[in-house]
């Protein structure tokens, strides 16, 4: 499996860390090896995901009411590559209930969303930065996360609550259509959360919020439908961690919690926040996948991080630092550790 993150441009790259405690997105500078912040935008209340047109130097953050207005909605900012500060230039408010992720597709003219809380994900057209109201609309409880396919033809929904993933078709003006079947299934009771795409486009992975297994889907390149092939787990046995459930307390409980899933050179990343892991799940030549057998604790509860070709960089959500790791394969090399702010959950590379 190859990473999408080795096509990054090296010289010129920024990272975005949404720090959802401080209602501020803080921007940082890659540059020799070391992370230096650059800028921290504030205003933006409540952010736990961000989608980043990187062509356009437009951020489309998440965020909970505030001052502005009583509905959550979406926030367009507009990037200084060169100070890293953010400016507001359009928002939607959306009445259902906030977003949880945000993708880009059809280079940047359709951004899809997903909404944990309000059980409901859309698609919108954009137009010079602002977000049109949703043109389609689906429902499924707790939906957790939605990605595109590279030629933006299809679209996964993936949802936490009724253990499956929504498969659409997608055009460019925002519509959804259901493929046949409308739905795939996840093992019940896994509490499917993250999904990736490989750049071959012909496999799905998704990762697992209460087994902590990276799911690994065939995918129909033609017809866009997936079909599920095997299971490999990210959860480090030696923490005695147990399969958790909606509603439990993962902590008290000493239960699996796991949260984000990134490719890397030949594996999966995937952070488990029970016992602040990341873990890389092996990838074969088949697609198939290999249970993690090692493990780099991170940061204190690793919601989110992000890879960019020999980088790695992780926050935690009871942290106000995030790290900066050096990858060589299935290995990392901590690096830095660099105050971010509170609540620290999303990580982006620009």
């Amino acid at each position: 499996m190859r990473s999408a993150a080795y096509h990054w441009d090296m010289t010129d790259l920024l990272v975005l860390v949404a720090n959802a405690g401080d209602g501020s997105i803080s921007t940082f500078r890659l540059q020799n090896g070391a992370l230096d912040r650059i800028a921290v935008t504030e205003g933006i209340t409540g952010c736990s995901t961000f989608a980043v047109d990187g062509e356009r130097d437009l951020v489309y953050a998440a965020v909970k009411p505030d001052g502005t207005s009583d509905a959550a909605g979406i926030l367009t900012l507009a990037l200084d590559r060169q100070s890293g500060a953010l400016t507001p230039t359009s928002r939607l408010d959306l009445p259902s209930g906030g977003m949880n992720y945000l993708a880009l597709s059809h280079g940047g003219t359709v951004l899809l969303g997903a909404s944990y809380g309000g059980g409901y994900g859309i698609a919108s057209v954009v137009a010079d930065g602002v977000v049109a109201e949703p043109a389609s609309r689906v429902e499924f409880r707790n939906l957790h996360s939605v990605l595109p396919s590279a030629d933006g033809r299809f679209a996964y929904f993936v949802s936490l609550g009724d253990d499956l993933i929504g498969q659409y078709a997608l055009d460019a003006e925002a519509g959804l259509t259901p493929l046949d079947p409308p739905t795939v299934a996840a093992p019940a009771g896994s509490g499917p959360r993250h999904l990736v795409l490989n750049d071959e486009q012909d496999a799905v992975y998704v990762l697992t919020e209460f087994s902590g297994e990276v799911l690994h889907y065939a995918r129909d390149t033609a017809a866009g439908t997936l079909t599920l092939r095997g299971a490999a787990s990210a959860v480090d046995p030696s923490a005695s961690l147990t399969h958790s459930r909606f509603g439990a307390d993962p902590i008290a409980q000493h239960l699996i919690w796991a949260a984000d899933l990134h490719a890397g050179d030949g594996v999966l990343w995937a952070s488990e926040r029970g016992a602040s892991t990341l873990a890389p799940v092996a990838v074969a030549a088949d697609g198939s996948v290999s249970d993690a057998t090692t493990f780099t604790v991170t940061e204190p509860q690793p919601r989110g991080f992000a890879v960019a070709g020999e980088w790695l960089v992780a926050a935690g959500e009871r942290s106000t630092e995030v790290s900066l790791y050096a990858v060589d394969g299935d290995q990392l090399e901590l690096r830095q550790r660099i105050e971010t702010g509170r609540g620290a959950n999303w990580v982006r590379f620009v």
